[in-house]
C-alpha cells in the first residue's frame, strides 16, 4: 500500500473487498457500530478489508478457510463465525467442505470448540436453505 494512500481511499478500497465477500452480512456488523464506536468499524473495512484481506498473496477462499479455523480455535466467536461462513460460502467453499474444516478442527481445538462452530454452520445453512447435507 502507498504511504499516499489516503484514509478515505483505504476505506473504499476495504468496502470494495467486504462487500464482495461478506455482502449485506459485512454490511450490517460495519453498521451496527456506528453509533458505539465507528471508529472500529472503519478500521475493520480500512484496515481489515482494505490492507489485509485486499492482499494477493491468499485467495479469499483460503482466506476464509484460515480465518473459519481462526474463530474456531478462538472460541466463543459465534457471531463472527455466522459472519464467515457465510462468506466463506460467498467466495466458493462448500457447505461440505466448511463441516469437514471444523471436524479437522476437533483434533486442534477440542470437541466443544469443533461442535460450536458446526452449531454456527448449521443455522447459517438453515437460513440459505442448504440443509439437509447430502
Amino acid at each position: 500500500m502507498s504511504e499516499s494512500t489516503t484514509r478515505e481511499e483505504r476505506y473504499e478500497r476495504g468496502r470494495k473487498v467486504l462487500d464482495a465477500i461478506d455482502g449485506t452480512a459485512g454490511t450490517n456488523v460495519i453498521d451496527s457500530l456506528k453509533d458505539i464506536s465507528p471508529e472500529l468499524g472503519h478500521q475493520v473495512v480500512a484496515w481489515g478489508f482494505g490492507d489485509i484481506y485486499a492482499r494477493p498473496a491468499l485467495a479469499p477462499r483460503d482466506r476464509q478457510l484460515v480465518t473459519l479455523g481462526m474463530l474456531t480455535a478462538l472460541g466463543g466467536c459465534e457471531p463472527q463465525l455466522d459472519v464467515h461462513i457465510n462468506a466463506a460460502l460467498n467466495v466458493g467453499l462448500t457447505p461440505e467442505q466448511i463441516i469437514e474444516a471444523f471436524l479437522h478442527s476437533a483434533v486442534y481445538c477440542g470437541f466443544p470448540r469443533a461442535l460450536n462452530a458446526t452449531f454456527a454452520a448449521k443455522k447459517v445453512f438453515a437460513e440459505r436453505g442448504l440443509l439437509p447435507l447430502e
